[in-house]
Formats: C-alpha cells, structure tokens, sequence
C-alpha cells in the first residue's frame, strides 16, 4: 500500500507537534537539539541576500524600463503606508482593549543585559536613516543580514546594468543563473524545515516548560485577533479589487506563514514566499522588488 504523500506544510506542522513533545517529556533532549533549529535558520539566512540580488537585478534589468521600474516603486511605497496605517491603528485597538500585559510579572533583565539595551537603544534621526540606506560595502550589508541596504544597492546596480545596454548581457545572463540556482537551493534547505521547526519548538518547550505557551496565550490570542481583523478588513477587500485568486494565493502562502509562525522569524519565510508567488504567476521584477522592500520597510 502506497502512502499519501505529505505536503511541506503537512510536515512542519507535525514536527511541530513532535517538538512541543519533546520539549515536554524530554525537556534535556529538548534543549541538546537547539543547533538543529540554528543550523536551519542560518542556512535561510544565507539564501536571502544572493536570492534578492539576483531577483532583483533580473526583475529590473530584464525590462529594459526605467520608467516602469519608477512605477512599481512609487505604488509600492504608497501601498506599504497605507496599509501599514490600517495595521497600526488596528493593532493599537486591539492591544487597548485586551490589555494583554497586564499581570504579567517578567523577571529583571541581569545588570550588563540592562546596560548593554540602554547603549544600543540610541534614537535614530530622519537624518540617520537616510544614512543607513546606503551599504558602505554590499559585502558587509550581505554578512549582516541588512536587506534594506541589500535592496537599494542591487535597484542602482539594476538601473546602472539596464543603462548600458548590450555590453550588461553577460551579467543578466549570469544573475538570471543565480536566481535559478539560488531557488533551486531553497528547495534543498526547505527539506530540512519539518526538522528545524520541531527543534526551535522542542528548544523553547524544554527550556521553559508548556507554561511559556500558555502565559503567552492573550498576547498571541490578541495579535492573532487582530490579523484577523486586518486579513478581513484590509487585506481581502486589496485581493477582491485586484482580483487575486484566494484559494491559490492561499495555498502559496500558507507554507511560508508556517516557518514564520513556527521558528518566530520573518528571515526565514522570504525565500520561500518569493519562490511561490513566482510560481503563483507574479512577474519576477515584481516579487524581486516588492517583497524585500516590504519586508525591510514593515
């Protein structure tokens, strides 16, 4: 008899369950699996900056258009504050009306952790972060993890690729290459999901017992209240106006949404969002240059 065979998001969910056991019954095991959980957040982050430069440089440098570049950009940017505004006030209801952190008695962060917050917690000016936009070296923007820095640079390299012509095709060429290479390895690290989000839960299970699930309960019940509301309100009214298909869209998003929830990282959710909604049918200059600004921006 032959066994159905288990989607992504199938096998995340049930190493997931299989973490929180284990974090449960074997709270030492628990805790001795954490590098598994580390191993597979560094590999997505080692994706993320050569999958953006390429998609990037790609998704612009393959138009030829300046112009339709300028474009995407500015209804980019207009779309991720007004929308972002909608999130804010939504959020900021939710959280006054629930009052999730009231009670809740944190241990005292130690001494050097409390210094070392108040000289890292400096103000930025408008000034600072205009600044911060530009990578002093693309290198050193790619080893930190800035995807800001990295999105600017590869959008001035694509618009310098795209102004000279016929003499740019072998580096279109070659980052059309990477792009496809770098896809490709997504799907490799993605194998090892089911094992990486079982160890980050099993690791947070283990160290704090099921009693961090369930004292965190309002607040995630809060946060996930109100991104219900905002998915109701805001985001399906979008997707109905622009006539997206929901249940596709659904079944792109709901693999990344998974790694997101499950290892509390955003980093690892991107590449594989951008490899589905190429798959869903969006333009490459558009998931290149849309989603990695969105998720710097927010």
């Amino acid at each position: 008899m032959k066994l159905p065979k288990l989607s992504l998001t199938t096998q995340i969910f049930i190493g997931l369950l299989l973490g929180i056991a284990l974090g449960y019954l074997k709270p030492d095991w628990g805790i001795a699996v954490r590098p598994l959980s580390l191993l597979f957040l560094n590999l997505i982050k080692s994706i993320i900056a050569p999958l953006i430069f390429s998609t990037l440089v790609i998704g612009i440098a393959g138009t030829g258009d300046l112009r339709q570049v300028g474009r995407i950009g500015l209804k980019s940017l207009i779309y991720f504050e007004i929308v972002t505004t909608f999130a804010l006030f939504i959020g900021l209801g939710a959280v006054n009306l629930t009052k999730p952190g009231v009670g809740v008695v944190l241990p005292p962060p130690k001494p050097e952790a409390a210094a070392s917050a108040l000289l890292n917690a400096k103000p930025q000016s408008f000034g600072d972060l205009i600044t911060h936009l530009a990578p002093s070296s693309i290198i050193k923007a790619m080893a930190d993890g800035d995807v800001l820095q990295i999105v600017v640079f590869s959008v001035l390299f694509a618009l310098a690729v795209t102004s000279i012509g016929e003499k740019a095709k072998v580096m279109v060429e070659w980052c059309d290459s990477l792009a496809g290479i770098m896809f490709r390895f997504t799907e490799f690290v993605m194998r090892f999901a089911p094992i990486g989000v079982g160890a980050a839960m099993a690791n947070t299970v283990g160290h704090s017992g099921l009693s961090v699930l369930k004292n965190l309960g309002m607040l995630v019940g809060t946060l996930y209240g109100s991104l219900g509301v905002f998915l109701c309100f805001v985001l399906l009214p979008v997707a109905l106006i622009a006539r997206v298909p929901l249940r596709d869209f659904f079944n792109a998003v709901k693999e990344p949404a998974t790694i997101a929830f499950a290892t509390t990282s955003s980093e690892s959710a991107l590449p594989k969002a951008m490899e589905n909604m190429e798959r869903l049918g969006v333009p490459r200059r558009i998931v290149g240059f849309v989603l990695p600004t969105g998720y710097s921006f927010n």
